[in-house]
């Protein structure tokens, strides 16, 4: 089931990427269902908040009528950094599912783990490496065709 909602992860990053965002895209999901997409928005509308699970929690929170998400997972293809896993757990969402680690920037492991209880008592799960290679893959040839842009 993982696997299911990853991809639809990777078409909000794949759309990030036709909008010339880094491409990282995210949903969220209730009861089996996707109630919310995201994908970057920073350089599209200039603003260093809208990363893909910021965007994704506020369509979510929107459709709910609620700030908490507390019956609500999320699917995101690059783990989330520390301001984007803050917010998951203000929102008090109940599982995290990323594909690549993000040793630079990772909230959830990667650089730091913002959900380890002795932070802030998170009861939220989390589960790195879904679907990692493809995850990884994708951004990787994002960050060489970048490069190699530059370098021409």
């Amino acid at each position: 089931m993982a696997n299911k909602f990853m991809y639809e992860a990777m078409a909000e990053a794949n759309k990030a990427l036709a909008a010339g965002e880094i491409p990282v895209g995210a949903v969220i999901v209730k009861d089996g269902e996707i109630i919310a997409r995201g994908h970057n928005l920073r350089q599209t509308l200039h603003d260093a908040t809208l990363h893909a699970e910021v965007v994704a929690i506020r369509e979510a929170c929107e459709k709910l009528k609620d700030w908490r998400l507390e019956d609500c997972d999320i699917y995101v293809t690059l783990e989330p950094c520390t301001m984007c896993a803050g917010a998951i757990i203000n929102a008090r969402m109940r599982r995290v599912f990323f594909g690549a680690y993000d040793v630079e920037y990772g909230g959830a492991g990667g650089k730091i783990d913002l959900f380890a209880p002795c932070y802030f008592g998170s009861k939220t799960e989390v589960y790195g490496g879904i679907m990692e290679q493809e995850c990884t893959d994708f951004l990787n040839n994002f960050f060489k065709s970048i490069r190699k842009k530059k370098s021409e």
